[in-house]
């Protein structure tokens, strides 16, 4: 095992260095491309290669035309099987961390928790590797309050990290009529606002630890960036009655209703790497600098 995590890990490093040169060959193909559509003359500097680039363009398709990236490589294999996610937290967690993480194993379908100990993380990496596991998620906590979760895509990255803010479990809500049943059902998802080139590499690190649902399912998890602090919330949709609900539809009596089942918070992205959570050495693709908090007019995520 150790062996076969060690090729991997070599084949995906030889694959992200060939991404330079891989680009560099599409730009002076796109080149040529447009010239001969144009009816220009060649450049210059490429009428030495332009015999076999134009024999290469002739071979491409759609599919091979565009390079493929590192990124593309990291969820490549994400469609062929359900995700398989474990969650813990850090060491010796309180009892509101404890029930947080426990009301998380419901959100994530196909998850399972388990109670760090003195586990160190590159051994539960290693282990989860080893189980096939696709995400692993970490909840951290300062003086009882969940404050970090960090989301760690196996087996090489990427990992995201996350600020917590306004954690509401369905603990804490007193009224139990206000909230509807947890469902287990794999639930449709709505992400919001994440137009930008680093909002949609978050939406897809966050909508690959939800598998495929039916079309029927009710039940529905929003992430909404507003002013790049991400909502969390999970509705279940269900018939009109006169019951607490969050938003009503008029429209006789096929008009339906979304009712929040809990929890709900906030998230912050404040670091993406390129390795996994165990791997200080990983490359940083972004991160929050401290003078980037007095951009207000700037949002990185969305509009």
């Amino acid at each position: 095992m150790l062996r076969r995590n060690i090729r991997l890990r070599r084949e995906y490093i030889y694959r992200k260095s060939l991404e330079g040169k891989e680009r560099l060959l599409y730009e002076k193909k796109r080149k040529i491309r447009e010239a001969l559509e144009e009816g220009k003359p060649i450049p210059t500097e490429l009428r030495n290669e332009e015999a076999a680039l134009r024999q290469e363009i002739d071979l491409e398709d759609e599919q091979t035309a565009v390079p493929r990236s590192h990124i593309d490589d990291e969820y490549a294999n994400a469609t062929e099987k359900d995700p398989k996610i474990l969650l813990t937290t850090s060491r010796n967690p309180s009892a509101p961390l404890t029930q947080f993480v426990k009301e998380l194993k419901f959100v994530f379908p196909n998850a399972q928790r388990m109670n760090r100990g003195g586990q160190v993380i590159s051994e539960i990496i290693e282990t989860c590797r080893a189980h096939d596991f696709t995400d692993v998620v970490l909840v951290h906590e300062h003086r009882g309050v969940p404050d970090g979760i960090i989301i760690s895509h196996l087996p090489f990255g990427p990992t995201a990290y996350f600020g917590l803010l306004n954690v509401v479990t369905r603990h804490d809500i007193k009224d139990k009529k206000a909230i509807g049943k947890m469902s287990e059902a794999y639930p449709h998802l709505i992400l919001n606002n994440f137009s930008t080139k680093l909002g949609e590499r978050t939406a897809n690190i966050l909508k690959h630890l939800f598998p495929v649902p039916k079309p029927d399912t009710k039940r529905i998890i929003t992430f909404a960036n507003q002013s790049d602090f991400i909502s969390f919330s999970i509705l279940i949709r269900k018939k009109r009655t006169e019951e607490h609900h969050v938003y009503e539809k008029h429209g006789g009596p096929k008009s339906i209703e979304l009712k929040e089942v809990g929890p709900r918070f906030e998230l912050r992205l404040y670091q993406i790497k390129l390795g996994t959570v165990d791997q200080s050495e990983a490359q940083i693709e972004w991160v929050i600098r401290p003078y980037m908090n007095t951009t207000k007019k700037r949002k990185f995520l969305g509009d």
